[in-house]
């Protein structure tokens, strides 16, 4: 079945998704605690601000404001029963912008985690995980978005019941996971496993791959691993901008233009379908990997010393590593954002 963002790959070969929507919004004024997803109806100027900003800067794809859009992670704002209304709402404002651009644009509805555990392991049941999921994604779905974004899970289980709820409300889907803990999922999922989270019988996936995690240099390592096991897979990498310091009360990313270009450079050599950036990725970042996809000279497959070399030091282990990190490689937590 034809999907807008199956013809666009095909059309263009790599596409450029966006930048961070939650570390934006805390630059334009979102205060710590507050649920981004309540912006879509109190703050909607600002949301199509950003949106229109990342496209501007040469996005193919738009995330919607919605990755806390289930109504377990809704319920901390009292809005558990809201999720439909907010979620078409995000979408709304995306598609506005993207209907608008001077050149095709994707909305993908932005779905994560639920912020629960399933059984055995918490409270939450695999079947009330995927209602939870097919509520909020049919709320992208009639707001105009053309994709399910599966992004930030740890859990396969989770990944399963997304998808399925996905599927329940009729729409694509793509999924990836934040490979932070070690190289793995905080649940443990290795990134040359990830194309065996999606029973064979199921709907598969339009793409899939890695996204947030602790910088650049990593994410690039868990794309070389994906790569590696299924060459001919459409990956995603949605990778932060550097790892956050804080500056006095303030958190910022140390990765820069320049940085974030030769990530695009090294991650289209690695093989990625689709690249973008996740926390403290702004649309200057952006359009600097704009022009870095635009200009790109084929080269060859590269290794992780040459990640490395280009690009910085890994800031935990990769998945295959036993023991310690080489002396080279820094460890550090990060926050989705």
């Amino acid at each position: 079945m034809s999907n807008p963002l199956s013809d666009l790959i095909a059309e263009k070969g790599v596409l450029l998704a966006d930048g961070a929507t939650g570390t934006n919004l805390f630059e334009m004024g979102l205060m710590a605690g507050e649920a981004p997803e309540l912006w879509n109806e109190q703050q909607p100027e600002k949301i199509t601000e950003l949106h229109r900003g990342f496209v501007d800067a040469g996005a193919d794809i738009i995330l919607t404001n919605s990755f806390g859009g289930t109504r377990h992670r809704l319920k901390l704002h009292h809005a558990q029963d809201r999720v439909f209304d907010l979620n078409k709402k995000a979408a709304e404002l995306a598609r506005a912008v993207a209907d608008k651009a001077d050149h095709k644009v994707i909305v993908a509805g932005s779905v994560g985690p639920t912020g629960e555990l399933l059984i055995p392991l918490g409270a939450l049941s695999y079947e009330d995980a995927v209602e939870a999921f097919r509520e909020q994604i049919e709320g992208l779905k009639a707001g105009g978005a053309d994709v399910a974004w599966i992004e930030t899970m740890s859990s396969p289980d989770e990944i399963r019941a997304a998808a399925e709820g996905a599927a329940a409300a009729g729409m694509a889907y793509v999924f990836t996971g934040s490979f932070d803990t070690a190289g793995k999922t905080m649940m443990g999922l290795a990134p040359k496993d990830i194309f065996d989270v999606i029973p064979g019988d199921a709907g598969q996936p339009l793409a899939l791959g890695a996204n947030c995690g602790v910088g650049a240099p990593d994410i690039l390592s868990s794309l070389l691993d994906m790569s590696e096991a299924n060459p001919d897979a459409k990956l995603i990498v949605k990778g932060n901008c550097g790892i956050p310091e804080f500056r006095g009360e303030t958190i910022v990313y140390s990765g820069t233009p320049d940085l974030m270009a030769d990530y695009v450079d090294l991650a289209i050599d690695a093989g990625a379908t689709i690249i973008g950036g996740c926390c403290g990725t702004s649309c200057e970042h952006l359009k600097a990997m704009r022009f870095a996809l635009d200009h790109h000279r084929k080269g060859g497959r590269p290794t992780l010393d040459d990640v490395v070399a280009k690009i910085g030091p890994l800031r935990n282990k990769s998945a295959g590593e036993g023991g310690d990190a080489a002396p080279r490689r820094e460890r550090r937590g990060r926050r989705r954002a």
